[in-house]
């Protein structure tokens, strides 16, 4: 409890330092933060150079807009909203996202304790990276952020159907990849006793 309340009070001291137009805060903040915003843009973009450009002008967003943070719930979180706003904002421009490819169904499921043993949360994050972009939009948007499918459905203007559907669809492609992963790991330990 205290370690919540000492984080909070430091949010709040340099969302207040922030609001005063405080270069040292401003500095601070993107200095304590920028490292998890550029992790979130790229599980968004999959460019490298144009999710460091998305998190940039978030933060300067951020900086901007510091008036609209009341307090209410972590600065954090307040930040991470603006940033996947950006994220989504950019995806919309690029009007590519919801291109849809056939998936068929898994016989079996995949090992989750074996991939457990032997992947890394790399592994998986690059798994996600790799989804089409309109399955990894509402993968990471439901299942990593937490929002509804409502939700989902109105920040990429959508119908709640599609965000279900696109989920379904990303979580087959993962379990393929995962089911893919699995097999190797098989051949690998085959050939680990054989020697």
């Amino acid at each position: 409890m205290r370690l919540e309340i000492r984080k909070s009070e430091q949010e709040n001291q340099l969302a207040e330092g922030c609001r005063n137009g405080d270069r040292k805060s401003q500095k601070a903040v993107y200095e304590r933060y920028s490292g998890r915003m550029l992790s979130l843009c790229q599980r968004y973009i999959a460019q490298q150079d144009e999710a460091e450009d998305i998190m940039i002008n978030a933060f300067m967003k951020i900086f901007q807009k510091i008036d609209q943070y009341k307090g209410d719930g972590s600065f954090e979180g307040w930040m991470r909203r603006i940033v996947v706003n950006d994220c989504l904002s950019h995806l919309r421009k690029s009007r590519n996202m919801y291109l849809e490819s056939s998936i068929e169904k898994l016989d079996s499921e995949p090992d989750l304790q074996l991939l457990e043993d032997n992947l890394e949360v790399e592994d998986l994050m690059r798994l996600i990276s790799e989804l089409p972009i309109g399955y990894r939009t509402v993968f990471n948007l439901y299942a990593i952020e937490g929002y509804s499918h409502k939700e989902v459905a109105e920040a990429l203007n959508i119908q709640e159907a599609t965000s279900k559907s696109q989920l379904s669809r990303a979580r087959v492609l993962l379990q393929k990849e995962l089911k893919r992963l699995e097999e190797q790991v098989n051949i690998k330990n085959r050939s680990y006793e054989q020697q």
